[in-house]
């Protein structure tokens, strides 16, 4: 009697210890400290919110319910996004500061995470070229060929980093990185819309990958958008 006692508490016991987020994180830009933060993934059409929690010494955690699978969710200071990151049943550590902003804890976080370095890398070149204009007119360059040559070189960095997203979304297509990858990209855009680099993911696209509902959707409304010009 005792052990069937015994039993039945243990099982009450397991079957109330839910899972929980395991999100661990360090800011050390003193200007966010007391700032709410939140993780949010897409449902519903939108962006909704499954965790929040401050910024308290420096330091956050999440700690809410678990997903109940791999997702793709973004770190929001209030209405600012800061980050994607991958969340599974594995420990997150996140680190934000002036110089870096870095995810670790799974596989998936390490691939997106060197995604998004060279993306940046790539961004920053394009962003200097207007301070590199600057220069070589003080150097007295011409105008003309300073305009040629900056030109080439937007270029050559535009198709470098167009190249880098579709690679990377072409081979992350049957998990969680290429639909948020794909999110990040065309949230740029000022309506769904499609273009030859969305049409080629979508006649490219695996099962996983077009039955994402951000994709769905996002492809039903260009399709929708593209037609109603068109007439």
């Amino acid at each position: 009697m005792k052990k069937a006692l015994y039993a039945i508490i243990v099982l009450l016991t397991l079957s109330g210890c839910k899972p929980h987020l395991d999100i661990q994180g360090e800011i050390s830009i003193p200007e966010l400290e007391g700032k709410m933060l939140y993780l949010r993934v897409y449902e519903d059409g939108d962006l909704q919110a499954i965790d929040s929690t401050s910024i308290i010494h420096g330091k956050f955690q999440f700690s809410g319910p678990a997903v109940d699978s791999t997702v793709m969710a973004f770190l929001f200071l209030d209405e600012q996004s800061l980050m994607p990151l991958v969340v599974d049943h594995h420990p997150i550590t996140i680190t934000l500061n002036e110089q870096e902003r870095k995810v670790e804890g799974s596989v998936l976080n390490d691939s997106l995470h060197a995604f998004i370095q060279r993306k940046n890398i790539l961004d920053q070149q394009l962003a200097e070229l207007p301070r590199k204009e600057s220069r070589m007119i003080l150097e007295g360059f011409d105008h003309q060929e300073i305009l040629m040559q900056l030109n080439q070189e937007a270029a050559v960095l535009g198709a470098q980093g167009e190249t880098l997203v579709m690679r990377f979304i072409k081979d992350n297509m049957d998990n969680v990185l290429a639909p948020g990858v794909f999110m990040i990209i065309t949230s740029a855009l000022p309506y769904p819309m499609l273009n030859p680099q969305i049409e080629e993911l979508e006649a490219l696209g695996s099962p996983r990958f077009l039955n994402d509902p951000y994709v769905h959707d996002f492809l039903r409304m260009a399709h929708e958008n593209m037609e109603k010009m068109e007439e």
